[in-house]
């Protein structure tokens, strides 16, 4: 066991299995931290769970620097690489055999403190699998504060990706010297895997159909083809849950006034059919840069391979863009948002269109132009999110930042005078 000054005796270990992509690991990260704090253990470096979708098998220090992250938490939670032998012995050294928590989704802090603790004091080990939001978005001050902590000053990319991810900052700003080296982003779910778990249909026919049927099952199988499930497109179409095209990307954002000279930087994935349906959106901004671009095949290669690395990349650029387009919920603009109010005072601008008002328009044969314009130039002007907004009861604090990770300085004694001990 380690002993880090100041902090009382540990009442044991916790290890958690982070699944999902980049963001949704560092929900885990973030809330494995909070209830550590809370419950005075020490926190084993969190796992990261392969999934069959991301394919990722990066480990927390090929994403993140970990002896900062540990450095960062020292006086407020215990971290380790490893659970001591003298522990794993009693469970022959296999971790499978560590009793598992199957924690309900947001879970209050309450019930750690009143079912985990309990267990965890007589065990002095426990495992959470999964640990994706087991933790409710609402908690005291002290364990809010250890989320603010872990999220905003602890967790920092390792030197490769940091490296890599400023370097593409800086290019873009020399490809935005027409604009003051001011740039926006866009966060573009069009993937494969996105267009296909989302069942809407587009335009490329019977194709498209193998594509899809095909991304389902590999992806989710037979998640889609249950007997009595029925999916209704059109439907999720009107409740803006569809992914958009490049296409309708490309008319959203010159409808709302960004034009051929305005700088783009495009976060994605691999498109799904890119050639084809790429080629409108670069034709109306050629300005357009993604880090394939960016970047040359052989800064690229060492991250290639791994999607929460090139992910972790895209979020570096699209951190410090001058104003953030999201065209899709998830964990990637929802921590985006956040990251980027806190870290500019709340002065940041950051787009979010209304989707269903999107499909009502795209999809109407009769408007204009003219009429489509100032439908976007009001859309942008409702979403285009800027100043402080405060946190609301059941609000993200990785979204909302303020108050609690903002308007106060947080004692490190008001939050151990606050755990359990």
């Amino acid at each position: 066991m380690i002993f880090v000054l100041g902090l009382p005796e540990s009442n044991g270990y916790i290890y958690v299995e982070a699944n999902g992509g980049l963001n949704q690991q560092r929900t885990s990260i973030c809330n494995a931290v909070a209830v550590a704090g809370y419950l005075n253990a020490t926190l084993v470096i969190p796992h990261f769970h392969f999934h069959s979708i991301w394919r990722d098998p990066s480990k927390f220090g090929d994403i993140y620097d970990e002896e900062f992250f540990v450095k960062a938490l020292e006086n407020d939670v215990r971290i380790v690489e490893t659970v001591p032998g003298y522990i794993m012995e009693r469970f022959d050294y296999n971790m499978s055999n560590v009793y598992n928590f199957r924690i309900k989704a947001w879970s209050s802090i309450n019930y750690y403190r009143d079912s985990v603790l309990p267990k965890l004091l007589e065990e002095k080990i426990i495992r959470i699998s999964p640990f994706a939001n087991r933790l409710s978005f609402d908690a005291p001050p002290p364990v809010q504060r250890l989320r603010c902590l872990a999220n905003y000053q602890a967790l920092r990319f390792s030197s490769s990706i940091s490296a890599l991810g400023n370097t593409l900052v800086s290019r873009m700003k020399e490809r935005s010297a027409n604009n003051s080296g001011k740039y926006i982003s866009v966060h573009l779910r069009f993937e494969e895997d996105m267009v296909a778990f989302s069942c809407c249909i587009y335009d490329g026919g019977d194709g498209e159909k193998r594509d899809m049927d095909a991304a389902r099952e590999r992806g989710w199988k037979g998640k889609f083809t249950k007997p009595g499930r029925v999916i209704r497109p059109g439907a999720i179409r009107l409740n803006g849950k569809c992914p958009l095209t490049p296409l309708e990307v490309g008319l959203m954002l010159r409808g709302m006034g960004f034009d051929k000279s305005t700088s783009i930087f495009l976060a994605s994935g691999r498109i799904y059919d890119s050639e084809r349906h790429m080629a409108p959106l670069l034709e109306m901004f050629p300005l357009l840069q993604t880090k394939e671009m960016l970047a040359s095949a052989e800064e690229l290669a060492p991250f290639q391979n791994y999607s929460s690395r090139m992910a972790a990349i895209d979020y570096t650029v699209c951190l410090h863009s001058e104003v953030f387009v999201t065209t899709q919920g998830g964990n990637f603009p929802h921590f985006l948002l956040g990251h980027r109010r806190y870290l500019y005072g709340g002065h940041s601008r950051t787009i979010r269109p209304d989707k269903r008002k999107l499909a009502l328009l795209f999809d109407n044969p009769n408007i204009g132009w003219k009429s489509f314009k100032r439908q976007m130039l009001n859309m942008r002007a409702h979403s285009d999110s800027k100043g402080i907004e405060l946190k609301r009861p059941n609000d993200s604090i990785y979204s909302f930042p303020c108050p609690d990770c903002m308007c106060r300085i947080n004692k490190t004694e008001d939050s151990r005078s606050s755990s359990v001990t």
